[in-house]
């Protein structure tokens, strides 16, 4: 495994991908860090160097050479190679979609790439449902399911049901079908530099909420903080409560994207993945509205749809007022 000078003395750690399980560790040492063991069975490992990934293989039988910075694997092993083929045939039919113009005159072609792309990976998939390729190519597909998709993939795969990522996702799409539209609000506590706050201090108090589950980080998030910020100056001062929850996050940067973008609501801080476990979010911002008594009446709204949501909850809310 071959890393820059810069790198000596750093700490790689191999992990297994599915679990997060640590399998083993290594210090680099002149731009190498070398792994040597005996593996059971084909496990997709992922690579974390001084806390930052640094790229993913299969462990395997045979000798498999990894260049971080430029993401190349070279494997005696032959799941490997069968990503690495995968990899090759995926981009070439990705480079060739990205040249096409972008009319009507090349439509048929760009529809032939996707169907040729979907063969792929469907073709490859099958060809390796019972080793670490098929669960990798499982786990790419999985997070497009609902519930009942999900459960209908695993009936027909069950060799997948044990996964820890794919329980995971499936305990988070139960959680999300359970916090969706028309249903209470999920009470949860985050303790913050020596404060608890619980969402029930905001929701369920007799007017309707706006939670806003975000990060700092996150470009998505920042961009639609514009649009929070529209429906705050609205209707702050006619009894609509705006809730920033700040997920994933270190706590330090949330306070200084807050100063930075000038948000103005309350926020919880340094919630982590407390609620979004609860409510099943995989991805943010995540923009929940609940009404008076905390049911919950939208979710994962954006832009002129949320807009939209909230100006009808007020235009109820200010008709119950006169």
């Amino acid at each position: 495994m071959t890393f820059t000078p810069d790198e000596d003395g750093m700490q790689l750690y191999m992990l297994d991908y599915d679990s997060g399980n640590k399998l083993d560790s290594a210090i680099v040492e002149n731009g190498v860090a070398v792994f040597k063991g005996i593996i059971e069975k084909p496990v997709m490992t992922q690579l974390v160097l001084d806390g930052s990934r640094a790229g993913q293989f299969i462990l395997e039988a045979g000798n498999t050479d990894i260049t971080p910075a430029e993401r190349k694997v070279v494997s005696t092993g032959t799941l490997n190679n069968v990503l690495s083929d995968l990899s090759k045939q995926q981009s070439a039919l990705a480079q060739e979609f990205r040249s096409l113009p972008k009319d009507s005159t090349s439509q048929a072609r760009r529809d032939e790439i996707l169907a040729a792309y979907n063969a792929l990976n469907d073709s490859v998939f099958q060809a390796n449902v019972d080793n670490a390729v098929g669960l990798n190519l499982f786990l790419q597909k999985a997070y497009e399911f609902d519930r009942p998709g999900l459960d209908e993939q695993l009936a027909k795969y069950p060799q997948f049901a044990n996964s820890v990522r794919v329980q995971k996702l499936r305990k988070a799409l139960v959680n999300k079908e359970e916090t969706s539209v028309g249903h209470k609000f999920k009470d949860f506590a985050i303790t913050n530099d020596g404060k608890t706050q619980k969402l029930s201090d905001y929701v369920g108090k007799g007017k309707y909420t706006l939670v806003d589950f975000w990060a700092s980080w996150c470009g998505p998030c920042i961009r639609e903080t514009k649009v929070i910020k529209e429906l705050y100056n609205k209707y702050a001062d006619k009894g609509l409560e705006v809730l920033g929850v700040a997920v994933w996050d270190e706590p330090a940067n949330t306070l200084k994207a807050i100063e930075q973008h000038q948000l103005p609501w309350k926020q919880i801080i340094n919630a982590q993945t407390i609620p979004t476990d609860i409510y099943g979010i995989s991805g943010i911002p995540c923009i929940i509205l609940f009404d008076p008594e905390g049911n919950i009446i939208s979710r994962d709204k954006q832009d002129q749809e949320l807009i939209n949501d909230v100006d009808a909850a007020m235009a109820k809310a200010l008709d119950a007022q006169n």
